[in-house]
């Protein structure tokens, strides 16, 4: 069983940065992906980054945001910057996609985090 637990979160002004990270524990092999969402109150859970060989972003943090792994300590980064009121939310992260293809999907990932809050205001 793989755990994984976010911290980082918390209160910044619009146009300052954040570093989120997440710690996985329990047994994995081989390689894999590992993403990070972020659901606001109302709204759906929607990706924002993924990362394997390489690294895919949603068109809204582009630019902004920027996802790492440091794997000797099985850990996923996500740097925010330049961060807008509209990256309010609770942000998540996941591994074990079944279909890279469909990373964009919530229901593709098998383990998630208990979330950290990120809200952006002045």
């Amino acid at each position: 069983e793989v755990q994984l637990v976010e911290s980082g979160g918390g209160l910044v002004q619009p146009g300052g940065s954040l570093k989120l990270s997440c710690v996985q524990s329990g047994y994995t092999a081989g390689r894999y992906s590992m993403a990070w969402f972020r659901q606001a109150p109302g709204n759906q859970r929607e990706a924002v980054a993924v990362i394997d060989l390489g690294a895919l972003y949603a068109d809204s943090v582009k630019g902004r945001f920027t996802i790492s792994r440091d794997t000797a300590k099985k850990t996923l980064y996500l740097q925010m910057d330049s961060l807008k009121p509209e990256d309010t939310a609770t942000y998540y992260c996941a591994s074990h996609v079944r279909e890279f293809a469909s990373w964009f999907r919530a229901d593709e990932w098998s383990y998630w985090g208990q979330g950290t809050q990120v809200t952006v205001s002045s």
